[in-house]
């Protein structure tokens, strides 16, 4: 597979944000959101097979003494877009005792992912500029394991995932949703939520009024680390 970076940090999104995480970063991107704040995967990596990077792993995660591994995400730029090598390396890590979280857009088909992996995955809003390439039957692949997220840079969008969530029933099932704010994707200096392009109060007001069954999210790492540091 084309690697960018294999690090551990902790996660920063999702409901598993908190927890100590490897990050196995994949190279390429068929996506140009507005927003996006890991540009530098749309070209350079290494290649690596799947035993370099399994070890990888292990050294950065070892399993304990049960078999047990910790937490691995598979992101990217578009993880997807090397399906062919991904899933069979996403059941191996799996089968060696890992819990494998996949981030990946909404844009590729998604029903050959292993179920035991937890699909997050991104509804593109309209700020992003990328909101008209979802896979609806990607919503048809979900299990209550998995989890919808839809990234906001305005009050459009924020109408745009309620109209998204509303209109597909999502509130009752079977994934969960959450709704983050953009981060300007050249934040520097202070860890502050003036960097988000939605003010979060703003949109937990608007989740609050609309009564609406979704969680906010906020990437933790960039309030931890400086904005534009890399590796966390």
């Amino acid at each position: 597979m084309h690697i960018i970076e294999i690090y551990k940090s902790l996660q920063g999104e999702s409901s598993f944000a908190g927890l100590p995480c490897v990050f196995v970063r994949l190279a390429g991107c068929n996506l140009r959101c507005s927003w996006c704040d890991s540009e530098y995967t749309f070209s350079g990596g290494q290649k690596m097979s799947e035993a370099e990077i399994l070890a990888e792993v292990q050294r950065l995660s070892p399993p304990s003494a049960s078999g047990r591994g910790g937490l691995v995400e598979i992101t990217g730029g578009e993880p997807m877009l090397q399906e062919r090598e991904l899933v069979p390396f996403m059941r191996r890590l799996v089968d060696s005792g890992y819990q494998v979280l996949l981030e990946t857009s909404g844009e590729r088909p998604l029903e050959l992912v292993p179920p035991a992996v937890v699909k997050i995955v991104d509804v593109k809003c309209p700020g992003s500029g990328e909101h008209l390439g979802f896979h609806a039957e990607n919503l048809g692949a979900l299990s209550p394991r998995d989890e919808l997220k839809f990234v906001l840079a305005s009050r459009e969008d924020y109408e745009y995932a309620r109209e998204f969530i509303r209109s597909n029933k999502l509130e009752s099932g079977p994934a969960t949703i959450i709704l983050s704010p953009a981060f300007r994707k050249d934040a520097t200096g202070a860890r502050s939520s003036e960097h988000c392009l939605l003010d979060p109060a703003d949109l937990a007001e608007w989740i609050l009024a609309d009564n609406l069954r979704a969680r906010l999210g906020l990437q933790i790492h960039k309030f931890i680390w400086e904005p534009q540091r890399k590796g966390v």
